[in-house]
């Protein structure tokens, strides 16, 4: 896809119960630059298709893809490649 990807906030970010939900509209280009963490997450794509890509692999996804889960420590960047792009990242950080 494009060789840098316009980092944008969630348009809506909620929790409930320890489980996070943060909801991206984006447009073509945009979504969530390389980057990693300590935890998993699921992602999935509502409207329009997003491009993940992780360790050289890219899997492209619209509203008829199963979710997908991304391991915790590993480097993966999200991008929407189409206007009106819906996507969704979900997560649980254990409080200690």
């Amino acid at each position: 896809m494009s060789t840098e990807v316009i980092d944008i906030k969630p348009t809506h970010d909620v929790s409930m119960n320890g489980v996070y939900f943060q909801i991206f509209h984006a447009n073509k280009g945009e979504g969530v630059a390389k980057h990693e963490h300590a935890h998993s997450h699921s992602t999935m794509c509502h409207a329009g298709k997003i491009v993940v890509s992780k360790d050289g692999i890219q899997l492209h996804m619209d509203k008829t893809t199963t979710p997908i889960i991304l391991k915790a420590d590993g480097w993966h960047e999200i991008e929407a490649v189409e206007d009106g792009t819906v996507f969704v990242n979900v997560f649980a950080i254990k409080e200690e």
